[in-house]
């Protein structure tokens, strides 16, 4: 049998140069800007509260620490769920339930010999849409969707029938739960040659719970088809139950007329790649792609309810499958696997190897990690070690890592990566059929740009120059010509992008920003400056059709079609009018020029792009000065949209009419 074979690869700054990165000469400068960043302050003190003890200096010993992107990106879901804005004590309460519902260890003492035996080999990193047992009895809910990752501790027939009853726990719990078991497994749970035993790890999903009632003490599980049992190679049975019943049949060895005509077959195979969710004929689909060791490519469908299963799985693992239906393709006279009636399956899940990252002890809390070339260590502070997963290829997960990644901490074979910047540049790849942006993002340490991959159209809503945003889920890889390249998919686990500028609860959230004065704001430093102003003055007010999809204005061609310069598309069923406004803007300190389109101006004036226009003209032009002299103040976003590179695309400079701030967002102040 063959494995995957790993070589993990010492993870140092000492690779290569890296060309796409752009190290800023200002970089002293941007660290006292961001370390006063009250966003970034706050993620620091939320860090220390779910984690009181935590030591960097003891980094390796303490596995017990929120990731800074896992924070991040719980604060931001708080946020878009509480547009009206939030209060530390909100945001502590959710962060302390949800790191206590993750992290979940419970009167471990109590949990079944059984389970504490295997902990001490597990290796995984949990499913995403797996739960725990103490979390249904809390909540008293399971969703469909859900996966149990469970250790039998028990398997017995009920009394006076012949129903097979399995007691499950898991790695997190100290409670278990009975599962009543699906006839298609009663061979398995055999008393005499079954696996399903004592001992034995399973994935399910697809459950329906019965909660307790009056005369039921214990809620419980009802039966689901959608059970995968585990395997374990180390394991002398296991390991003679594969080479036995999965490796004497391959892909290549397939025959339409044998399967119809009553033979089965029993495979092994690695997931290669699991596919997104499809609708065809109006039913759900799934296409997993499995590779068996000859190197043959098969897919693997899953349709209608059956696509839960594809939540138990996981790339890189291997995948036994006993008696799976042999479907025909119409073209090519090819063929696929499928969830039969009979269809079992097994798993060797993919085990995850960890690697360890330096961390400087003397690095700024604010600043993130800054790994030192290994040539620099002697002469740089002491280091500390994070130990972080590293899949079969050699890829780190920095999705939990206890510190902000910056851009100069960016290398090969990184994955699960979190960037916290702004955005000095944004264009479209009009070389490829698919939907790619390219998008540089500039922080402390530099900037870089990062491919954007969409599943159908731009979803980020409107984004500018000197926008803040926050993005997670980037992977990178060092190409041929030894070029960093990043790179973003939507539809990945763990991909979310925010942009804070636009961000709604950012302006009356004071836990998440401080009101700066007009006279502070400096061109020099990319931030998103939070104002209380009035309107002085209204010099510039028309309506443009821009694209909904990107909030960017449209162009009408010669023959009456809309185009979206910024999504180079053909836009006529996705237009609305906005407002380009230009304003002068005040406080006690001093007073700039900004201009603003959207959602902002719409509040700054108190009426609709649509209804400014049904005005007549003579309204029109009396409107904004009824307005500015009523001197009301307004919360505001405001950020530097000053173009900061040489390009020849000024597609978003030309919105701005070279003015050299954005009001991104407003609110009327109460």
């Amino acid at each position: 049998m063959k494995k995957p074979h790993f070589n993990p690869q010492l993870h140092t700054i000492a690779d290569a140069e890296i060309s796409a990165m752009e190290i800023d000469p200002t970089e002293q400068e941007n660290v006292q800007e961001e370390e006063a960043d009250p966003f970034l302050k706050f993620i620091d003190y939320a860090k220390s509260v779910l984690s009181p003890d935590y030591d960097i200096e003891q980094t390796e010993e303490q596995s017990n620490v929120p990731g800074w992107s896992w924070i991040v990106s719980r604060i931001l879901k708080i946020c878009i769920a509480y547009s009206s804005g939030v209060t530390t004590a909100i945001l502590l309460s959710d962060l302390s339930q949800a790191w206590s519902e993750q992290n979940r260890s419970g009167a471990q003492k109590k949990r079944p010999e059984c389970i504490n035996q295997l902990a001490k080999m597990h290796k995984r990193v949990k499913l995403p849409n797996t739960v725990t047992i103490d979390a249904i009895y809390e909540k008293n809910f399971l969703s469909l969707s859900s996966v149990i990752e469970a250790v039998i501790v028990d398997a017995f027939v009920l009394p006076g029938t012949n129903i097979y009853i399995l007691t499950l726990g898991d790695f997190w719990s100290s409670n278990t739960i009975d599962l009543y078991l699906h006839r298609r497994y009663y061979s398995l749970a055999d008393p005499n040659c079954g696996i399903l035993k004592k001992g034995r790890e399973i994935f399910l999903t697809g459950c329906y719970l019965r909660t307790s009632t009056a005369g039921s003490v214990h809620s419980r599980l009802l039966p689901t088809e959608y059970i995968v049992t585990l395997l374990n190679e180390d394991l002398d049975d296991d390991a003679m139950l594969i080479g036995a019943q999965f490796c004497s049949d391959s892909f290549s060895s397939i025959s339409l007329d044998a399967f119809n005509k009553g033979v089965s077959y029993s495979l092994y195979a690695r997931i290669e790649s699991i596919g997104s969710l499809e609708i065809q004929d109006s039913i759900q689909r799934k296409q997993i792609i499995l590779v068996d060791d000859d190197g043959i490519r098969l897919k693997f469908l899953l349709w209608g309810d059956q696509v839960l299963l594809a939540n138990c799985l996981s790339v890189g693992s291997m995948l036994a499958l006993d008696r799976p239906f042999i479907a025909s393709l119409e073209s090519f006279n090819e063929f696929s696997l499928e969830y039969g009636s009979e269809t079992q399956l097994y798993m060797v899940p993919l085990l995850h190897h960890e690697e360890q990252v330096s961390v400087a002890l003397t690095q700024s809390r604010y600043q993130g990690s800054k790994l030192l070339k290994a040539s620099e260590a002697s002469q740089g502070p002491q280091f500390s070690q994070v130990t972080l997963p590293c899949n079969s290829l050699g890829s780190i997960d920095f999705s939990n890592y206890p510190f902000r990644p910056l851009v100069t901490d960016l290398r090969d074979k990184m994955t699960g990566i979190s960037l916290y910047g702004t955005i000095t540049d944004i264009k479209r790849e009009q070389s490829s059929s698919q939907t790619i942006f390219s998008m540089r993002v500039k922080e402390t340490t530099g900037s870089i740009w990062a491919k954007l991959h969409f599943v159908s159209s731009w979803s980020f809503g409107r984004l500018g120059l000197g926008h803040t945003v926050y993005i997670s889920g980037l992977t990178c890889t060092k190409k041929k010509n030894n070029r960093l390249e990043v790179l973003w998919f939507e539809d990945s686990t763990g991909s979310l992008f925010v942009n804070l500028s636009c961000l709604p609860a950012l302006l009356n959230s004071y836990c998440l920003q401080k009101l700066s004065r007009l006279s502070e704001l400096s061109d020099a430093m990319c931030s998103t400056y939070i104002c209380q102003i009035w309107l002085e003055q209204i010099p510039f007010v028309t309506t443009r059709y821009s694209h909904v999809l990107c909030g960017h204005y449209v162009n009408k061609t010669s023959s009456g079609a809309y185009e979206c310069n910024f999504c180079c598309c053909s836009c006529d069923s996705e237009v609305a009018r906005a407002f380009h406004l230009k304003v002068n803007v005040a406080d006690e300190s001093a007073n700039i020029s900004a201009w603003c389109t959207g959602h902002a101006a719409t509040e700054l004036l108190q009426i609709s792009p649509d209804e400014f226009d049904e005005l007549p003209e003579e309204e029109q032009y009396m409107y904004p000065m009824s307005i500015q002299h009523e001197h009301e103040r307004f919360t505001v976003a405001l950020v530097n949209c000053k173009r900061q590179s040489n390009v020849s695309d000024d597609t978003l400079a030309q919105e701005t009419d070279s003015m050299n701030w954005e009001i991104t967002r407003a609110l009327k102040c109460e």
